[in-house]
């Protein structure tokens, strides 16, 4: 609930991703709420949970979702004034450079305290949303390890094939970080 449907998980390698989780939405959406953004942290985290868990260790494996759930966060703090402690406010509009081989970037227009608070409270939603991805494996481990044979064995499921999976054992929910 709260996260777009599963259309397809595969560990067969493309590009720089080792695998890939895709997500269809139903509907077409022009904004997005908190609960959502947290979902999709939550979900980016999942893979290096399930390292955590499985292998007890880190790869670089997951270093590209680690960049987006950091980014989703910053933008959630920054740009959409979605952070208690920094109440509804924006902060560090962008600039785009007209210049070839320029990147967009955020000229700094507020205090160093005021960054210290960026980083605590982006910092604070990763971890918690981390948190809560590893609680959601912990609490549903023999799902994991169902869905990881599965994958060994087909290397690809759509989102009917784990959904049938998980019905036969409901999945449970752990609750969303504040």
């Amino acid at each position: 609930p709260g996260a777009d449907p599963l259309h397809k998980v595969t560990i067969i390698p493309r590009g720089r991703a080792l695998g890939l989780t895709m997500q269809l939405p139903t509907d077409d959406r022009y904004s997005y709420s908190k609960e959502y953004l947290v979902n999709q942290i939550t979900i980016l985290l999942g893979g290096r949970s399930a390292e955590e868990i499985v292998f007890q260790q880190q790869t670089t494996g997951a270093g590209n979702d680690l960049e987006k759930a950091t980014e989703m966060a910053r933008k959630m703090v920054c740009e959409w004034g979605m952070s208690d402690k920094m109440g509804p406010l924006t902060f560090g509009k962008a600039e785009e450079h007209i210049f070839l081989g320029r990147e967009v970037s955020r000229p700094k227009d507020y205090s160093e305290e005021t960054a210290i608070l960026i980083d605590s409270e982006i910092k604070r939603i990763v971890t918690d949303c981390a948190a809560r991805a590893r609680q959601l494996l912990d609490t549903n481990l023999e799902k994991l390890h169902i869905l990881a044979r599965a994958l060994l064995e087909r290397e690809t499921l759509d989102g009917e094939e784990i959904n049938r999976i998980l019905i036969a054992r409901p999945f449970q929910e752990a609750p969303a970080p504040a």
